[in-house]
């Protein structure tokens, strides 16, 4: 009886052992899927960034172009108003 005891007992852990391989493997296969999960959020991410980035400059460029243009209303103001102010002078 002893060697079947012994027989039943392997048996017994080699199945413990299998049932721990594919829970560790279970897990793992979670773990990388999460991993490409999250992977896949930081390229969505990366490429919002880029989009804004992309637009930042683009907004940044027209307020420039805004502000020059300011200037040169305000440039032309002046000078208008010191031409009617020399018109009414006269």
């Amino acid at each position: 009886m002893t060697g079947e005891t012994t027989l039943r007992e392997a048996i017994s852990r080699l199945g413990k052992a299998i049932d721990t391989l594919e829970h560790t493997v279970e897990l793992r296969l979670e773990k990388e899927q999460d991993f490409g999960e999250a992977e896949a959020e930081v390229q969505r991410m990366n490429a919002d960034r880029a989009r804004l980035a992309q637009e930042l400059d683009k907004s940044e460029a027209r307020a420039e172009r805004l502000a020059d243009a300011n200037k040169e209303v305000s440039r032309r103001l002046v000078a208008a108003m010191e031409t009617i102010r020399a018109v009414l002078d006269r």
